[in-house]
Order: C-alpha cells, then structure tokens, then sequence
C-alpha cells in the first residue's frame, strides 16, 4: 500500500510547480529576441493552478483552522489571497491588451514576491496545523480534490476586488 504524502507535502509541491510556471514565463519574456512570440500558456497554467490553489484552501483548510481558534493567521492569508488574486488579474488584463513585455514581467516578478512572501508563512504555520487538525476525512476529501478537483466556475477569493 502507498502512503500518500502529507498535506503540507502535497500543497507545498503545488507551490513550487506554480511558482515554475510563473518563473518560465517570466524568463521567456526576459530573454525577449524582440520577435514578440512569448507564449503565455506556462503562466496562463500556473495561475489557474494558483486560483485552485487558493480556491482549496479557502474552501477547505482555513474554514477548520478557524474552528481551532487560528483566526488570525487564516486572516492574513485571506487578505494575502485577495492581494495575490488581484495580481493575477491585472496579469490576465496585460495579455487581453497585449502590454508591452516589460510591463508583464515587472508584474510576474511582483507575484513571485508576492507567492514568497505568502509562502513563507503558510508553510511553517497553517501546514503543519492542517496535517494534525483536519480530520481523517477531511483529509481524505482534500487529498481526492488535490487529485482531480476543480474549482467551480466563477468563483473569487474571499478577499479579491470586485
């Protein structure tokens, strides 16, 4: 039988493959031959998987962490959510108007600090308190969500601008 890794584990790779996607685009854009032709489906990827990313733990650890009496760490990250969420759109908006380069990477290197920083803390803090408070079914649920889940269509992190 094949023991599924931690939460902490599986989340904390989702981090690091968004993060790649981010970082190739940003790369891509930062090598520029001047041709134009930077294809923006690694971050188009990653900040869909971001969005699910956040959507998964809105949705399923921090309502928990809550219960437990960890309101104000799960406070900051909401916020932090709403102020990442927010960048993905403005970077959704530079490739809907086709802004100049510069201007997207500036903006991808600004959410890579912004992932960083929220990282930093959601690692050693909210992590490790969902691997031993969650219970073995909401475990379970979040670990099959983690697998195949999709976030529902439309929905917005709690703490995203209009």
């Amino acid at each position: 039988m094949t023991t599924q890794p931690t939460l902490s584990a599986a989340l904390e790779r989702e981090h690091h493959e968004i993060d790649g996607g981010i970082e190739e685009y940003a790369a891509a854009l930062a090598s520029d031959d001047g041709d134009g032709t930077q294809d923006p489906a690694p971050l188009l990827r990653a900040m869909a998987a971001l969005r699910r990313h956040i959507y998964l733990e809105e949705e399923f650890i921090f309502p928990p962490l809550k219960d437990a009496g960890m309101m104000m760490p799960v406070f900051v990250m909401l916020r932090e959510h709403g102020e990442i969420w927010d960048g993905m759109d403005a970077l959704d908006a530079m490739l809907a108007s086709d802004a100049d380069h510069e201007t997207q990477l500036q903006a991808c290197r600004e959410l890579l600090a912004q992932l960083e920083s929220h990282n930093m803390k959601e690692e050693p803090v909210i992590y490790p308190q969902a691997d031993a408070m969650l219970s073995a079914e909401a475990t379970e649920r979040l670990h099959a969500f983690l697998a195949t889940g999709e976030m529902p269509d439309g929905w917005r992190c709690e703490k995203a601008s209009a």
